[in-house]
C-alpha cells in the first residue's frame, strides 16, 4: 500500500537501515529515527533520501515529541517498527546495574514509549501495523546476555498481549526474531570465531542478510498480512525452532 507513513526506530544503520529502505521501496513514506550518530544518520539520509529524526526512544517525553514531529512532517503513523536496540554484554555475576538498566530502557521501555504515542491514532483510523524486532537470543538465551535476552523475550510477550487487545480495531501486532545477521556488530566478531563457533551452528551454513529480515517486516506491514497477528517470524537459518 503506497502513501502510508512508517516510522522505524534505530532506522539508519544495520537491520534498521534495511527495513527503512525496504519500506520506502514498497511505497511507504518512511521516517528513520536514530539516537546519537549524527554522521552516519546524515550519510544515510543523503544515500536514501529518507528523512531522519533524532530522539531518545528510552525517554517517554522525547518519544512523544519525536512522534509529533514525524506526524507533523509526514502525516499520521500507520506502521511502527520498534527496531532500536543496544547490547551491554557481561556475565550476570559481573553485570553492573547500569548495564542492565540501559538495555531494558532502550530495548523494552521503548516499546511502550513509541507504541503508546501511535496506538490511539491507529485505533481511531481502524488500521495499524506494529512490528517489533526481537532476537533468537530472546528465545533460547545467550551466555553474557541476560539483559539482552530478557529484553528480547519481553518484546515477544508485549507482541502477544497487545495483539489480543488491538485485533478488534484493525491493528496487527507482530514480531520478527533474527538470528545471526551480517551487520556491523556481528561482523566485528573475529573471523575465526565466526567460522569455527557461530556459522557451524547455523543449519543453512551462513549468516543472514539484513535485507532478509527487512523483507519479513515489509510483508508484515502490508495489507496481505492482515490475518497475521501475535506472531513471531523467525529469521535464523534454522538455528532455533520456537
Amino acid at each position: 500500500m503506497t502513501g502510508r507513513v512508517a516510522l522505524v526506530t534505530g532506522g539508519t544503520r544495520g537491520i534498521g537501515e534495511a527495513i527503512s529502505v525496504a519500506l520506502k521501496d514498497a511505497g511507504y513514506k518512511v521516517a528513520a529515527n536514530y539516537g546519537g550518530n549524527d554522521e552516519k544518520a546524515k550519510a544515510f539520509n543523503e544515500r536514501t533520501g529518507i528523512p531522519v529524526y533524532k530522539f531518545d526512544v528510552s525517554d517517554f517525553a522525547a518519544s512523544e515529541a519525536g512522534v509529533k514531529q514525524v506526524e507533523g512532517d509526514l502525516g499520521p503513523i500507520d506502521v511502527l517498527v520498534n527496531n532500536a536496540g543496544i547490547t551491554r554484554d557481561a556475565p550476570f555475576h559481573r553485570m553492573k546495574p547500569e548495564q542492565w538498566t540501559e538495555v531494558i530502557d532502550t530495548n523494552v521501555n521503548s516499546l511502550f514509549n513509541l507504541t503508546r504515542q501511535v496506538i490511539d491514532g491507529m485505533r481511531s483510523r481502524s488500521f495499524g501495523r506494529i512490528i517489533s524486532i526481537s532476537s533468537v537470543n530472546g528465545q533460547k538465551g545467550q551466555f553474557g546476555q541476560t539483559n539482552y535476552s530478557a529484553a528480547k523475550a519481553a518484546a515477544i510477550g508485549f507482541t502477544r498481549a497487545l495483539a489480543a487487545e488491538a485485533a478488534g480495531k484493525g491493528i496487527t501486532v507482530n514480531a520478527v526474531a533474527p538470528g545471526y545477521i551480517a551487520t556491523e556488530m556481528v561482523m566485528a566478531v573475529p573471523k575465526e570465531v565466526l567460522d569455527s563457533k557461530i556459522i557451524p551452528q547455523i543449519p543453512v551454513g551462513r549468516l543472514g542478510e539484513a535485507e532478509e529480515v527487512a523483507r519479513c517486516v515489509a510483508f508484515l506491514a502490508s495489507d496481505e498480512a492482515g490475518y497475521f497477528s501475535g506472531e513471531t517470524l523467525n529469521v535464523n537459518g534454522g538455528l532455533y525452532y520456537a
